[in-house]
């Protein structure tokens, strides 16, 4: 019986209406679906047996309680999606129990661990645009208003989670709003050689000023990276950094906030620099799949945005998303799990959620 709880532990998430009691895999990794007023959750395995989970721990009701405490997973709040960053909703069941099957014959055994950074091993967000409206205060870049461009946090926030990279950004601004005139163009440019060097000049200098905020000793790693890093390498499993960022940036935030050793332990480190498509192009990651040699399905990436989560799917290996107040209210549907960083998670939960992928039938 313990075994069997064990096996459940991470898939369910049981709780009376209204209440969140611990971390919920997504749609496409867990195998529940609460019912309301007194329904259970239901799962369908391959031989086609169900089990009611309402009524076999009502059953069993020296089981209730322990559930929880069998995964420290499940010891913190925990929610799938929110209305605003400050307000949040709890899961809504849908209407009948899902279906879960395999979701290939043969399982997945987590072999290598795959990083993304900005956003991952640090909240670099609000780093990135003040970054960004640093060098548009300083080469006086105007597009509409007598004011140099400056991106709000609202407005960066769905930016950063729709465009990665951060040329396609401006490329992309500037195409929606007007190229605009600065200290390097007097008059917007108009041929497509000149907009270039507009672009790789105002990120050539956005790129030292988020170095000297790196180095600045006031940015810290997020919870529980470090720590699962450290796990991954002793136990053998390959590791892996993939960023979408600037390679000089990547390698700046990693030198000073996993320090020289686990950066030079990687087994591989790959940057927008290294790949010609951005994420959510599975490029980088079908790419750290083949310098690994490990099997994309054996694979597991950590991502904090849709953007990423995306990329990783398409290469087709499984992620586990660890959210940023930026991205909390981004559908996240496809990943195998969702955190808000990873300070209870252990490289044990990672390997058990792989090994027991499903997806809803």
């Amino acid at each position: 019986m313990s075994s069997f709880c064990e096996y459940l532990a991470p898939l369910l998430h049981l709780s009376k209406p209204g209440v969140s009691t611990g971390v919920v895999p997504t749609a496409a990794a867990a195998a529940a679906s609460l019912m309301s007023d007194g329904g259970g959750t239901t799962l369908v395995g391959p031989t086609s047996h169900s089990l009611t989970a309402h009524g076999f721990f009502s059953a069993n009701p020296s089981l209730q309680n322990p559930l929880c405490s069998l995964n420290p997973l499940l010891s913190s709040p925990f929610h799938l999606k929110t209305t605003t960053k400050k307000q949040r909703q709890h899961y809504s069941p849908p209407s009948r129990p899902l279906n879960i099957v395999s979701s290939s014959a043969a399982s997945a055994s987590l072999e290598a661990l795959i990083f993304d950074c900005d956003g991952v091993i640090l909240e670099s967000e609000h780093l990135h645009r003040q970054a960004y409206n640093d060098a548009f205060a300083h080469f006086n870049v105007i597009c509409s208003s007598s004011l140099p461009l400056n991106w709000s946090p609202d407005f960066y926030d769905v930016l950063q989670n729709r465009i990665g990279g951060g040329k396609p950004k401006m490329r992309w601004y500037f195409k929606e709003h007007g190229w605009p005139s600065s200290t390097l163009f007097e008059k917007p440019p108009e041929d497509d050689e000149s907009r270039a060097n507009l672009i790789d000049t105002l990120q050539d200098w956005k790129t030292e000023r988020y170095k000297e905020i790196i180095k600045s000793g006031t940015v810290e790693p997020r919870p529980g990276v470090l720590r699962l890093m450290d796990e991954a390498k002793a136990a053998g499993k390959k590791l892996a950094v993939c960023s979408a960022a600037t390679k000089s940036s990547v390698i700046l935030c990693l030198e000073n906030l996993i320090g020289m050793e686990r950066f030079q332990g990687l087994d591989c480190f790959l940057a927008g620099d290294d790949v010609k498509e951005k994420k959510p192009d599975p490029s980088i990651y079908v790419t750290a799949s083949k310098r690994l040699g490990v099997l994309e399905r054996d694979c597991l990436v950590v991502e904090d945005s849709v953007i990423g989560l995306q990329a990783a799917t398409r290469a087709g290996m499984s992620c586990v998303i660890t959210h940023t107040p930026s991205t909390i209210d981004q559908d996240f549907k496809d990943a195998i799990a969702i955190y808000p960083d990873l300070s209870n998670v252990r490289l044990k939960d990672l390997e058990l959620l792989l090994e027991n992928v499903v997806a809803a039938g």
